[in-house]
């Protein structure tokens, strides 16, 4: 029995890191670009407090951050073609994620604008700054620099929530295991094996988050 399962757990290893290179980590990748693509746009949009476009950013962080993940996708792959909209499981799962994660990313890079002193708008109007250009060039580096471990962690964790995308066919780590569990009845060690696979990646963001902490830390000690 012990030889069956390291049999098991050895020849699985390589089939179930290969979805997770191909298609776990650039599913997170791309959904994270767009996440922070959206999050800084809705967030500069309530920072720039114009209130129609806040109203409705709002009401968008609103009801994505109050309904569950899992929802949000069978609404886009499920839901959606019976008003004939038809998305492939691949694309949809992009979508969802980013537009989930942009939501709670917002309200990270939001708070992270607020936190920049107001002087440094005022200092940049006075030199003959735009608005734009002032938050393009002054705010927004100094935001994103305070966001950046917030942002980080919220990386590591869609990491591990793409796992849901098994819900819609995507073929990644997850829906990977579990065919081989239902072809080899042994869910125990094979779970196990998967969440050892999901723990690797995320320990090896979390040291690329340590390096560039300490790289930003270092930029910010040379400009001071």
């Amino acid at each position: 029995m012990e030889n069956r399962i390291l049999e098991i757990f050895m020849e699985s290893f390589p089939n179930i890191l290969l979805p997770g290179l191909t298609v776990t980590i650039p599913l997170t990748a791309v959904s994270f670009i767009f996440a922070l693509i959206i999050a800084t746009v809705t967030a500069l949009v309530q920072f720039a407090d114009i209130r129609i476009l806040k109203q409705i950013a709002r009401f968008y962080i609103w009801v994505i951050r109050g309904t569950p993940l899992l929802v949000q996708l069978f609404v886009v792959f499920y839901g959606l073609p019976n008003v004939g909209i038809l998305i492939d499981p691949l694309p949809a799962a992009v979508l969802v994620f980013s537009i989930n994660e942009g939501a709670y990313c917002a309200e990270t890079i939001r708070a992270a604008l607020e936190s920049v002193p107001k002087g440094q708008m005022e200092a940049g109007l006075c030199v003959g700054m735009s608005w734009l250009q002032t938050v393009r060039r002054i705010i927004l580096p100094q935001a994103l620099r305070t966001a950046f471990p917030t942002l980080s962690n919220s990386l590591i964790a869609m990491v591990k929530d793409t796992s849901l995308a098994a819900n819609i066919t995507v073929t990644e780590m997850f829906m990977t295991t579990q065919r081989i569990v239902a072809r080899t009845y042994e869910p125990l060690i094979l779970y196990i094996e998967v969440g050892l696979i999901y723990l690797i990646f995320c320990t090896v963001l979390t040291k690329l988050q340590s390096v560039g902490e300490k790289r930003l830390g270092y930029y910010g000690r040379k400009v001071r």
